[in-house]
Parts: structure tokens; C-alpha cells; sequence
């Protein structure tokens, strides 16, 4: 990005209102996000809101990395060297500022957009064109209200064609979007049932997406949806008879891969010149951001599904936000030595110093390049076999996997708040390694979208918390006595749940001549387990307000059947007393945090928010009401592989007591996964099952310690093919309801032997 505008111009685009302080740069690049500024220079903030975040909070920090120029809504403590331009709406503003500098290029600009595949499409459009035009086109999936202004300012002097996603998921939110791309041209992938909760029924959903192209010149799309765009005189409807002599070059089997390809190759058959030999290196796309384990304590972000100085810059940023403060490392792959392409790699590179950066053509030398304890960016063009590099730098693992999708962690926790009043907190839980997911990790990940709080059960769980480096409040709610010193040293916050533990406490800090220890008030209100009763609540008080060593910061209590209707009632009244005992304290103390409802409370009672919510198993897409269930996004993947195929003759038998006999000849696959991964010995003799090919396949014989056999008869499956547990076709619920468990047994059930992998979209 380099805008090249004068101050005066960047005034006058950005709708500005007033002038704090003055300037005299030039601005050439928009920050929004103060932990991925690398080079500050011309570079202006503009300080956005967000679900969780504002970025006004961070003005003060982009200041200190060097950023002299800031686009506010509200004011701000102010700096002499600095200016400030007040606007209204820093989005708009943003966006009307990618709009101007659109309608600077008069070049093709296509837009995209679909339920599902706008990137695929538009990745793939880029492969076949590239070479003919410089193209830029939008980075990953920026195809958000944000995503598209960022994508529009990318437009350069040397773009010759423009390729920009739009997405959307509520209803106005496409005319700001079309007025901001303005597009030439435009390409439907299709339209099905993403986000369709938002919208009141599929015609206000496909009028919605049609929005985007009422002035193009003309829209390609599908014959599978030529009558959802007949509107449009200008329509090229790629027909799939017409694309059978390309069929067979597609490197993919599945459907919506070759949709999606038919769609990009017609398109670039009808708009340029088409190369048949690139169908053939159509690129399986890594639209995850993936990072994992690596060799000597090393984490890898494995981004080499292409290499191009936008995208570079974007991964650069990544790594530099979770790098804290680790050293960082960077092993970029080109195709050849041509000096000049290495050049402006490393104009690149350099603006994200200080790094130990290695651009290469050949085979590189990892035994020169330090990687212990490194944060290490992998970045490249498939032809250098990045993914090859990856597999050697990463961690040597058990062959089963749980991969976490942390852009659906994000996600949901948005979900949760967008049910909230603007000022109610959200805690989140973290305990028994945050349900499995990694406690450190998810901690962190939390901590950088904006939570609130997080939730422990032990000292012993917040202190590794705060050795990770995580600042937010952390609430013990098993607090043991012999945690008390640890509470103190690492600044958590322990629940109080009887008048023993509380004297206990007191008597712990005294000896440690610690005072004004924050602590949450636990009342018992019927869930009849840690807590104490109501009755007992002023003595309490009492003796927390004689005592400088005890602060009271919160007081919650735990519904006990929120998630069930037919009790409705009881959580009523344990509403109704919780409400009695806020009363009670609040005429002593109108300073304390009160919170009461876990995931599904939050759901079915709203008025019983109070001050703060507490969000666990709800992060992870799982919900019993199904309104819900459809807005939240699954996050857990299980996979396997198949290490051995057999066929086993009619009358022979499989496993551990001969429990399983085959009827007539049988082909079973085994699968390196058993109940000391998680995947409990119940689901023995054709009560569990898994998925490859798409199709369920029962187990054969008793699940063993480390592998299960089951039944693939008919499917031609062969060593090596993947295993689904728990995925696509096989949810959480579906598998925990097999185990005759709940799916929190699940998660906080999978051994810390099945490996981790992590990814954002």
C-alpha cells in the first residue's frame, strides 16, 4: 500500500471534521491494529471499534511505535508532535477513503462474491492470469466491510486488473460494499445457506448478494444459478458441457473444487487468454493460517500456499502479533535467483526488523539457521516444496489429530456478544486446559480478542496463564489453600466460597502481609455445591469489611439447569435470590461485579446478565438451542489416517474376545486411534463409528488402547486415506451422544498424546 497523499487530500477523503495538532507527511498506509506495526513511517492509525476492542484504547500505543498520524471518532489524551483528525465514523471514514482512491484507476475491477468458494475462485482466477496482467486482488478472505477498504487501497499504479471479494451477513450490508468496489465486472460462485439466519427469508438474501453488480458490465456465474441472475442483460452463464474439455485437467475430485475451477477457468477462457497446462497446477489452497509445534520449542506459521509481497506483508504482520517478543524468523522460497525479485522481498522483510530473515531459491541449510525457541514464518511458492519444509520443522506427532479453528473461536465469542449490553463483561472460561484445547493458547487468544476475564479452576492453571505472558483477570474458582501464596504472587482473583475458606484466606495473607486481595463472593442458590447460603451472606460481609486483607471484586452464584426448559422455574428462582442478595450487598458496596449466567443461561435468560457473563463450552460452538446452534461455527476437527486395510473371511473374527464375527467377507480398515486418545471403549461393537470417503463406518470388535478397526466394506478405501472422528459429517453432540456422555466429557477426555494444530481463516 503506498497512497502517496498529501495531508490535505488525506483530510478531504477521510471526511474529516476537525484538526488536532498539524502535519505535514505524507500518508502512504492505513494501521488499524497496533500490534502489527512494523515500520511506522507516513503510516496513519485509525482507531476502529470493534466487538470487543476499541481502538481508541491503542492510540497510545501506536504512538510509542512511532505513528504520528490518527483518525479518531472520540477524543483522545493528545501528544504535541502528533496530529489527530476527528471524524465521525472511523469505518466510514475508512471506506470512503477506499472509494476515492478507486475511483482514481479506471482498470477492470471484478467482484466476487458467493455463499462459499469467493476465494477459491479468486485465487484460482489469479493462477491462470498471472504473467498476462499485474494483478492485485484482495489478500486471503479480506472480504469483510474492513477487509474490502484495505483490499481497495492495495490498487497501485502498476495494477493493470483488480479481483476483490465481498461478503456479507446481514442485510445493507452489500450497498456499502458495491459503493466502495464499484465494480466492472462481476462473478456469482453461488448462493446457499451461509448466514440465511440473518435474513428474512432466501429472496431478501439473494437480493442482498444481487446488489453487488446492478451496474456492471457484465456477471458470470454457473448454469446451476443463470435464473437467480436472469435480472442482469449482461449475464455469462458457464455452463458445465461446455467446460467437459477441461474436466479431466482439474487436480480435484470433489465438487465444489471443480465448481468452483469450472467457474474460474470460464471465466478466464472468455476474458483473456487461457493457459490449459495452469489447470493442471490449479493450487489446493491453504486459506488457513496455520501455525504448530515445531523442533526445539519452535512454533511454525505455515503460510506457503503462494508468494506475493501483499500477502507476504499480511503473514509478516501475523507473526510479529504473536510473536511476544520471541525471536522471529523468516524462510521465504522464490522461484529462481533474479536479484531483483529477492530485493523486493527483502524491502519487504525489512520493514519487520529486527528478523532472521532467509530468501532462497535452492535447497536451504537449516543446520546454519537458529530456530530454537523462534517464532517462524513460512513463506513461498509451491515449487520450493514449502510444504515439505514444513513437515520437517514440524514437532514429530501422533498420527491422529485435533485441529482447532480459531477464527470460529473468534467467532462465537462475537455471537455471544452481540447478545450483550455494550457494558456487560464476558469471563471466559480456560479450566481443564481450556477444554482441552490448550490452556496457554486459548488464553492468549482470548486475552487478543478482547475477553474480559478468564476463568481457572486452580491457581496452579492462572499461573501458567500469567507465565505466558497474559494480563487479563483471573478467576480462581477452586481456590486450595496451599494456592493462596500463588494467588498473591501472580495477581489472582480466588472465589470464596464458605466462612471457613475465608477465614483460612485471611489468616494466609496476613502471614504473607498481603492486603486489598480481590476476591469473587460464591453464593449458594440452589446448585447445592461449593457456595455459601444466603442466609449466611451478611456475617460474611461483615467480616470481609473488617478485613483490609480481603477487597471484594465479584460475587456469582452457578444455575443449575439452565440449559433444561422443563426447569425453568427452579432457574427462575435462583434468579430471584441472587437478585435478593445483590440487594443486600449493594447497600454496603455498589462496586462489585455480580454474574450468574454460563453459556446457555446467557442464551435463555437475558435479564439475568448483571455485570458479567461466563462463556465456556459455548466458545467452541456447541449449544442446545438450536436458534443458537446454526449462528455458532464449529471449532474442533478429529482426524486420523487408515495405517492397514484387511479382508477378513466369512467365519473369522476381529479383536479382543473374538467380540465381533463376520457374517461373509468383510474389509476393515484400522485406525491408529483408541479410548487412551479419547475415543472411549463404549463405542465397541458398532456403537461408534467414523467417516472417510464421506461414508460412516462402524467399528468392528472392542475399541483397543490405540486403535479401533471398522468396517469399510465397499469403499475401496486404502493406507494412508483420512479418518474423520469428529468434523463435517460427524459433529461433537452426535459422538458424545454415542459415548452416552455430554460433549464437555469429550473435549476435556482427548489425551494430551493426540497432537494440536491450530488455525485461523
Amino acid at each position: 500500500m503506498k497512497l502517496n497523499l498529501t495531508f490535505t487530500e488525506f483530510f478531504s477523503r477521510v471526511n474529516g471534521l476537525k484538526v488536532v495538532g498539524s502535519s505535514s507527511s505524507i500518508v502512504d498506509e492505513v494501521v488499524y491494529d497496533s500490534r502489527k506495526i512494523s515500520s511506522a513511517t507516513n503510516q496513519v492509525f485509525f482507531a476502529l471499534k470493534g466487538d470487543f476492542r476499541d481502538g481508541h484504547e491503542f492510540v497510545e500505543k501506536a504512538y510509542d511505535q512511532g505513528v504520528r498520524l490518527f483518525v479518531i471518532e472520540k477524543l483522545v489524551e493528545t501528544k504535541l508532535d502528533a496530529c489527530y483528525i476527528l471524524v465521525a465514523d472511523c469505518l466510514k471514514s475508512l471506506q470512503h477513503l477506499a472509494k476515492i482512491h478507486r475511483q482514481t484507476f479506471t482498470i477492470p475491477v471484478v467482484a466476487i462474491t458467493g455463499s462459499t468458494g469467493k476465494t477459491t475462485v479468486k485465487e484460482w482466477i489469479y493462477h491462470l492470469v498471472k504473467g498476462q496482467v499485474h494483478v492485485t486482488r484482495s489478500p486471503k478472505s479480506y472480504n469483510s466491510q474492513l477487509g474490502v477498504a484495505l483490499s481497495l487501497l492495495m490498487i497501485n499504479e502498476e495494477t493493470e486488473f483488480a479481483l476483490i471479494e465481498a461478503g456479507i451477513s446481514e442485510p445493507g450490508e452489500m450497498s456499502a460494499l458495491a459503493e466502495m468496489i464499484q465494480p466492472t465486472i462481476g462473478i456469482l460462485t453461488n448462493v446457499g445457506s451461509a448466514h440465511a439466519e440473518n435474513f428474512e427469508n432466501h429472496a431478501q438474501l439473494v437480493s442482498e448478494k444481487l446488489a453487488l453488480f446492478t451496474n456492471v458490465k457484465s456477471l458470470y456465474t454457473l448454469d446451476d444459478y443463470s435464473e437467480v441472475a436472469l435480472p442482469y442483460k449482461n449475464l455469462v452463464v458457464i455452463a458445465e458441457k461446455s467446460m467437459e474439455k477441461y474436466i479431466e485437467l482439474i487436480p480435484f475430485q470433489d465438487k465444489a473444487s471443480k465448481r468452483s475451477a469450472m467457474l474460474a477457468i470460464g471465466f478466464v477462457e472468455r476474458y483473456f487468454r487461457l493457459d490449459v497446462e495452469k489447470i493442471k497446477s490449479l493450487p489446493r489452497l491453504a486459506l488457513r493460517l496455520e501455525t504448530f509445534e515445531g523442533i526445539d520449542n519452535s512454533l511454525i506459521i505455515n503460510d506457503s500456499y503462494n508468494l506475493d509481497l501483499d500477502s507476504l506483508k499480511i503473514a509478516l504482520e501475523y507473526q510479529l502479533s504473536i510473536s511476544q517478543g520471541r525471536k522471529r524468523v523468516a524462510l521465504v522460497g522464490v522461484h529462481s535467483d533474479d536479484q531483483a525479485v529477492m530485493n523486493r522481498v527483502f524491502e519487504v522483510i525489512n520493514q519487520f526488523q529486527p528478523i532472521d530473515a532467509h530468501v532462497y531459491s535452492g535447497e536451504i541449510n537449516l543446520s546454519t539457521i537458529q530456530l530454537k525457541d523462534s517464532v517462524i514464518l513460512l513463506k513461498g511458492q509451491r515449487v520450493k516444496h514449502m510444504e515439505k519444509l514444513a513437515q520437517k520443522l514440524k514437532l514429530k506427532h501422533h498420527k491422529t489429530q485435533l485441529a482447532f479453528n480459531m477464527s470460529a473461536v473468534r467467532h462465537n465469542l462475537s455471537v455471544f456478544k452481540s447478545k450483550l449490553m455494550p457494558s456487560t463483561k464476558i469471563l471466559c472460561m480456560v479450566k481443564a486446559q481450556s477444554y482441552g484445547v490448550g490452556l496457554e493458547k486459548m488464553g492468549s487468544f482470548l486475552e487478543k480478542c478482547g475477553a474480559d476475564y478468564l476463568g481457572v479452576a486452580y491457581s496452579d492453571e492462572g499461573v501458567e496463564l500469567r507465565k505466558a505472558g497474559i494480563k487479563l483477570p483471573i478467576l480462581v474458582m477452586n481456590p486450595e489453600e496451599d494456592g493462596y501464596e500463588n494467588c498473591v504472587a501472580y495477581n489472582l482473583e480466588p472465589a470464596v466460597y464458605s466462612q471457613e475458606q475465608l477465614e483460612e484466606l485471611i489468616s494466609e495473607l496476613i502471614y504473607l502481609g498481603a492486603e486489598h486481595m480481590p476476591i469473587h463472593l460464591k453464593i449458594d442458590t440452589g446448585m447445592h455445591r461449593l457456595g455459601i447460603q444466603p442466609e449466611e451472606l451478611s456475617e460474611v460481609l461483615e467480616v470481609i469489611q473488617a478485613q483490609p486483607e480481603v477487597q471484594l471484586k465479584g460475587v456469582y452464584s452457578h444455575l443449575a439447569a439452565a440449559d433444561y426448559p422443563s426447569n425453568k422455574l427452579f432457574t427462575t428462582q435462583q434468579i430471584e435470590l441472587f437478585k435478593s442478595c445483590i440487594h443486600q450487598i449493594q447497600l454496603h458496596n455498589r462496586e462489585v461485579i455480580f454474574h450468574l449466567c454460563n453459556s446457555e443461561g446467557a442464551l435463555h435468560f437475558p435479564s439475568a446478565h448483571f455485570d458479567m457473563i461466563r462463556v465456556g463450552i459455548g466458545l467452541y460452538g456447541i449449544s442446545n438451542e438450536p436458534d443458537i446452534s446454526v449462528q455458532l461455527k464449529p471449532v474442533i476437527e478429529w482426524k486420523s489416517v487408515v495405517s492397514q486395510v484387511k479382508e477378513i473371511p466369512a467365519g473369522e473374527s476381529v479383536g479382543y474376545g473374538r467380540s465381533y464375527l463376520a457374517e461373509k467377507n468383510t474389509v476393515i480398515a484400522i485406525v491408529p486411534v483408541g479410548y487412551a486418545d479419547g475415543f472411549r471403549r463404549n463405542l465397541s461393537i458398532g456403537k461408534g463409528a467414523v467417516y472417510i470417503k464421506g461414508k460412516r463406518c462402524e467399528t468392528v470388535g472392542r475399541v483397543c488402547m490405540d486403535m479401533i478397526m471398522v468396517n469399510t466394506t465397499g469403499l475401496q478405501v486404502k493406507e494412508g486415506d483420512e479418518v474423520e472422528i469428529i468434523g463435517e459429517h460427524q459433529k461433537i453432540e452426535q459422538l458424545a451422544q454415542a459415548m452416552d456422555t455430554i460433549p464437555y466429557e469429550v473435549l476435556t477426555s482427548l489425551s494430551k498424546r493426540v497432537y494440536r494444530t491450530y488455525f485461523e481463516e
